[in-house]
């Protein structure tokens, strides 16, 4: 059974940083891109950023590029989303999910709010 686990959201003040973390298991995680989605308040799914199977191509949606930065370890089944310079507009659940759009197999979210 796939299975998702995200952890490391939480209430941070703008310009403050948060590291997601997203343990995987019921898959060969290190033969799948990853990705990272979002959904705030009343939104839709919106992605984010995506790696590869082999973690050395990344890509990010314009709005977090240069302040997000997507890994992972595919010793441990591990995803991760270190966020700095964090905005209100980065306000949401974030979930992992395995592949690509419509992300149809992800976990059930962490919650991030950033708010002074």
């Amino acid at each position: 059974q796939v299975q998702f686990v995200e952890s490391g959201g939480g209430l941070v003040q703008p310009g403050g940083s948060l590291r997601l973390s997203c343990a995987a298991s019921g898959f060969t995680f290190r033969a799948y891109l990853m990705s990272w989605v979002r959904q705030a308040p009343g939104k839709g799914l919106e992605w984010v950023s995506d790696i590869n199977s082999g973690g050395g191509i990344t890509s990010y949606t314009e709005s977090v590029k240069g302040r997000f930065t997507v890994s992972r370890d595919n010793t441990k089944n591990l995803l991760y989303l270190q966020m700095n310079n964090l905005l209100p507009e980065d306000t949401a659940v974030y979930y992992c999910a395995q592949g690509g759009k419509p992300w149809s197999l992800r976990g059930q979210g962490t919650q991030v709010t950033v708010s002074s």
